[in-house]
């Protein structure tokens, strides 16, 4: 949601908050543990032909408590050839996903067995069932492992989260496990690899391959687990004394330190913000191509989607993946360091590093910078009407790969820094700390942390865990003032949801030059707050920090909201930008507009250029001339929004300026710039993205000139087009699947069809699990598109193949 001047809630499809919603759902307990991992020493090899692993792996162990004879272990898709233990083999039974063993006598809790097992991986033909069908549950991903793909590198990489570790080494794959960790990988000597811990041996071999053996001598989770090889540049960077190095393809060697030069920086700062050392031996981090996921925080060896990898001239307009290096970076603490208990607590790993995002950005960039990205997490939970009833900390799904949603995420996060505004920032620290030393290696939860912020703040903090983690819902309120009374103003906040939410927030009241502040607690469904004034106020300002993750209607009048851009903050500027927008026609919205687009904050100045195009064609010709000025801002993002608003007009008067920003160094800005000449003059837009196709060029640019091409549906242009689709990551490609349809379905080569829609179905078979409602249907509505088209062009035969090619239409 954004916030507008007037906000209307329909409650009718809600359920009670804080009532049980029966959704059908599985209570999911915490994984028993029997055994306890000790240690994991893997030694590998791969075979790229098959896209097989051969393993040989011993893993020491001990009962947890109680005695056993056996042991079970999560082992899936395997050919299992032998299981022994020193030497000698032990009887085991294997069902395709779960390894039972007879360890050959009784074993008390102090006593460890080392067994070994000599297997061989199968993930890319590995099948399951439930969760386990979701594509990020193949552990193991080779990709181009013959090069028969042009233009993409030859890679393994692996992904363990949430349970598919388990799919290249047999372990107990669950997140309250921990165990030190060996990899000893025997991999092709032009490649490098790169595991847990640190590199303690390298040995070349007499048939070109060369050993590499990772030691990781501190525990971690199974799911952590990391193996990535192929042909990369190393960038070797430091801090202090320890090793940080980027794993990057060579071309972008050069600016790689641009993309993950601040890590060293945002270690000092999380090092200083938890009062913990940096834990690990090493920090590396690595790109990958195809990737099922945006980023994944594996143990001293996180690995990023190929978007993290942008080129100089996709760094003009901003490093779109310095807050990922962040997140990613402060599971090293909450996650690895201490790893939420079960996925039930799985926001005790990503609410706090999806809040780490703001803490860095409050730190590097300021606070109004880090408001701005703690306005887009709320507006991305508050948007997404299915995570209303869903608890932060919930017992109850279906999959684990639900709880990987905007409530674990963005809301988490939001919690967190209402939590931190509520404690104050020494005790919040304090008792982060507190938390990380006394759970260390281990695993935690909610309660744990409740309990760490307890001791720490001697507060009692059981309301604020109650209604924020183990509770759903938001507030949503509509406020009033009345000024009847001489002298006095009167706030009146109406909860309007069932189940009231206890909100201690600031109310500050202006007069002029003086600001009054106002600290309140409501806690009753409707509350009354009346304040004292010498001269009519000029804006009761409701949740003055704007900090609060709730909805509101909050009646204010134009001439407040005007008051509130001149004196507020980051938020307060943005809500009268909106208010201005919904009230356009007014001369003083359309003043309060006109400064907008020169405000301090880049994020305001884009957001009312972007909604300019929506206004009535009288008040987008009095704000054009403020757009025009916009076009040469400092900042790129800025220049973009504005040359898209003059291609919206469609005035032939801005062509120039459009060619004038065809080479401009920002892609934003030049892809804009085509798209606007596109608008004006097809064939000299079509001739300038002809002469770029050959040209290596990347983000809005390169999808502008696709888009460009694609319209003339000439097949000349097919291997432009399918390369570019096929540098995209899954959601972009998804985003983009109908224009592909639509110029496929116009081809006449059946081979470049049945090539297209391949490469549609390869995006449908990417979405993650937690997204197929979200884009299955668009993918496979665009499938469908190239199959009727052909129908009805008479191509029965090759509709019915496209249909055969993809399941589900």
């Amino acid at each position: 949601m954004r916030i507008y001047v007037l906000l209307l809630l329909t409650l009718s499809s809600l359920s009670l908050i804080g009532q049980p919603v029966d959704r059908g759902e599985t209570y999911q307990p915490t994984t028993e543990k029997k055994i306890s991992l000790i240690h994991t020493k893997l030694e590998a090899s791969f075979d790229y032909a098959k896209s097989q692993m051969a393993g040989n792996v011993a893993i020491t162990l001990r009962p947890y408590f109680y005695p056993t004879d056996s042991v079970q272990l999560d082992a899936k898709g395997m050919d299992i050839h032998r299981v022994s233990m020193n030497n000698q083999d032990l009887r085991y039974r294997y069902d395709g996903l779960i390894l039972s063993i007879k360890l050959g006598r009784i074993y008390k809790a102090d006593e460890q067995a080392t067994i070994d097992i000599k297997y061989t991986a199968k993930p890319s033909t590995f099948q399951a069932k439930g969760s386990a069908a979701i594509n990020d549950a193949r552990g193991m991903y080779f990709i181009n492992p013959t090069g028969k793909e042009k233009n993409k590198p030859t890679q393994i990489w692996t992904q363990g989260e949430t349970q598919a570790t388990s799919v290249w080494c047999p372990t107990i794959d669950h997140p309250n496990q921990k165990c030190t960790s060996e990899m000893i990988l025997r991999v092709p000597s032009k490649y490098v690899s790169l595991s847990n811990g640190k590199l303690i041996g390298q040995q070349n071999n007499a048939d070109g391959t060369r050993t590499d053996h990772w030691k990781m001598e501190l525990p971690h989770s199974p799911y952590l687990f990391f193996i990535g090889i192929g042909d990369y540049a190393i960038i070797k960077d430091k801090y202090k004394q320890m090793e940080v190095n980027y794993y990057v393809e060579k071309e972008y060697a050069p600016v790689a330190r641009k993309i993950f030069g601040y890590t060293p920086e945002m270690i000092g700062l999380f090092e200083r913000l938890t009062g913990v050392d940096y834990p690990w031996v090493k920090y590396s981090q690595m790109t990958a191509r195809d990737y099922v996921s945006g980023a994944m925080e594996n143990t001293t060896a996180t690995l990023h989607g190929s978007s993290a990898q942008q080129d100089a001239r996709q760094l003009v307009d901003e490093n779109s993946w310095e807050r990922v290096i962040s997140h990613e970076l402060f599971h090293q603490w909450f996650g690895d360091y201490v790893t939420a208990e079960s996925w039930s607590n799985l926001s005790m790993n990503e609410s706090f590093a999806t809040y780490a995002e703001y803490l860095w950005d409050e730190y590097k960039h300021g606070a109004e910078y880090a408001h701005s990205s703690l306005v887009t997490d709320h507006e991305t939970y508050l948007n997404d009407s299915s995570s209303y009833e869903k608890d932060l900390v919930r017992f109850h799904y279906n999959e684990r790969e639900d709880m990987f949603d905007n409530v674990s995420y963005q809301k988490g996060g939001a919690i967190l820094h209402l939590l931190r505004v509520y404690v104050g920032d020494s005790a919040f620290f304090k008792g982060l700390k507190n938390y990380l030393v006394k759970n260390k290696f281990g695993n935690g939860e909610a309660h744990q942390l409740r309990l760490a912020l307890e001791e720490v703040s001697g507060q009692d903090l059981n309301w604020f865990f109650d209604q924020w983690f183990f509770n759903h819902g938001h507030p949503m309120v509509d406020i009033t003032y009345d000024y009847s009374v001489k002298n006095r103003v009167t706030v009146n906040i109406v909860q309007t949801q069932p189940y009231v939410f206890r909100i201690p927030l600031k109310i500050d009241v202006h007069e002029g030059t003086k600001r009054t502040t106002y600290n309140v607690l409501i806690d009753e469904a409707r509350e009354q707050f009346t304040f004292p004034y010498s001269q009519m106020p000029d804006l009761v300002n409701v949740d003055a920090d704007k900090f609060m993750l709730w909805q509101k209607a909050d009646r204010k009048t134009l001439d407040n909201y005007l008051f509130q851009y001149q004196s507020g903050n980051f938020v307060d500027r943005l809500e009268a930008v909106h208010a201005a927008l919904y009230t356009s026609e007014n001369p003083k919205s359309q003043n309060l507009l006109k400064a907008a687009l020169k405000d301090k904050s880049e994020r305001i100045r884009v957001e009312a250029l972007r909604y300019l195009p929506q206004l009535p064609a009288p008040v987008k010709e009095t704000l054009t001339p403020s757009v025009v000025e916009a076009v040469n801002d400092k900042r790129p993002l800025v220049q973009a929004e504005a040359i898209d608003f003059l291609a919206s007009l469609e005035q032939p008067k801005y062509a120039d300026t459009f060619r004038k920003h065809l080479n401009d160094s920002s892609y934003s800005v030049a892809g804009n710039a085509l798209s606007g000449l596109m608008t004006l003059y097809p064939k000299e837009a079509t001739a300038v993205a002809l002469n770029l196709k050959s040209a290596s060029v990347k983000g809005n640019l390169a999808a502008v000139v696709a888009s460009t091409l694609m319209e003339t549906n000439s097949p000349e242009h097919f291997e432009f087009i399918i390369n570019y689709f096929n540098d995209l990551e899954w959601y972009e490609s998804a985003g983009m699947a109908q224009s592909l349809a639509e110029y496929v379905a116009q081809l006449k080569d059946e081979k470049l069809v049945m090539r297209g829609v391949d490469l549609l179905a390869k995006t449908k078979e990417q979405i993650p699990e937690a997204y197929k409602a979200m884009f299955e249907p668009t993918v496979s509505f665009a499938i469908k598109h190239v199959a009727d088209k052909k129908r009805e062009a008479g191509k029965k035969k090759l509709a019915a193949d496209i249909e055969k090619r993809v399941t589900g239409i």
